[in-house]
């Protein structure tokens, strides 16, 4: 009998302290303090945006307030004139303004989806499996990170010669592949997974790509939207003019280029230029920070 009531004690005891435990608890903070915070966070964020301000403030202003002294941040007369004046000098080009447009897409497009394909299937082997010289080659990996592409340029021509395909889309495309950010970024975020719920997927019945499709790949969703927006902007920004000589194969960012090295009559066109160059990367972040930030908060699963 004493044992069954120092049991109920027990009970009684947790279930007088629960209300407790459940109340919400108040952050150590002042008043003060969070103010302090905000307005840190807030001057940060003026920090952060205003070369985005600035481009698109530029590219809106006419000539004559592009030389203004002492220059003004907003534009006092804005107007599209220089976006109008860009689009016919690309108009005048022998080569259409649409090619170049294609040209960059088409790069972009491919360079990323190999780029995710290649990069997540060798991170889930390399996370998941243990071979011979597993280690070995992600440790290569990690000291590949270390080696700017001006570096790698030379070695990367001479492959992409002897493989015959310089001046080509590929040239750009196939270095694109094997990438190493994006290989350790996911690696490093497939490390994290449990093992278990892998092996329960085997247990009943999955296979191998359908455990990689289903399971593996939107448990590291924060990798991979990561890693899309590293290698978009990466592809619509490089010019290739290493690799591409023909002007029918050039991309939009070497063409536009091209113009901004017009001189000071073209000051207008070259800040719409900076515009439309920054413009897909951030679209396509925006567009991904919602999903990256929701799956960082749902993606901490741990064995």
């Amino acid at each position: 009998m004493s044992k069954k009531k120092k049991q109920d004690g027990a009970n009684i005891t947790k279930v007088k302290h629960t209300p407790a435990i459940l109340k919400r608890r108040k952050p150590n903070r002042s008043r003060i303090g969070d103010f302090a915070l905000y307005i840190f966070l807030f001057l940060v964020a003026l920090l952060m945006v205003f070369p985005l301000v600035f481009a698109v403030s530029s590219a809106l202003k006419p000539l004559d307030e592009l030389f203004m002294f002492p220059p003004k941040l907003f534009a006092q007369n804005p107007t599209f004139d220089n976006f109008a004046d860009l689009f016919v000098t690309m108009g005048k080009s022998w080569v259409p303004f649409s090619r170049y447009l294609f040209n960059t897409a088409f790069i972009t497009f491919v360079g990323t989806v190999g780029h995710l394909i290649v990069a997540s299937m060798a991170a889930f082997v390399l996370a998941k499996y243990d071979f011979p010289g597993g280690k070995t080659f992600f440790n290569i990996v990690v000291v590949a990170l270390m080696f700017n592409g001006y570096v790698t340029a030379i070695p990367n021509y001479l492959i992409l010669n002897k493989l015959g395909l310089i001046d080509t889309y590929w040239a750009v495309i196939i270095p694109a592949f094997a990438s190493p950010m994006g290989l350790f970024l996911m690696k490093q975020f497939m490390d994290g997974l449990p093992m278990s719920l892998i092996e329960a997927a085997k247990i009943d019945g999955a296979k191998e790509w359908t455990v990689f499709i289903d399971i593996v790949m939107p448990n590291v969703k924060p990798a991979w939207l990561t890693m899309i927006i590293f290698s978009v902007q990466g592809l619509w920004n490089n010019k290739a003019a290493t690799y591409i000589y023909s002007e029918e194969k050039k991309t939009l960012v070497y063409a536009l280029q091209q113009i901004q090295s017009g001189g000071i009559a073209r000051t207008g066109q070259a800040a719409a230029v900076t515009v439309i160059v920054m413009l897909v990367p951030i679209a396509i972040f925006i567009a991904s920070e919602s999903q990256i930030l929701e799956t960082m908060a749902s993606s901490g699963l741990k064995d």
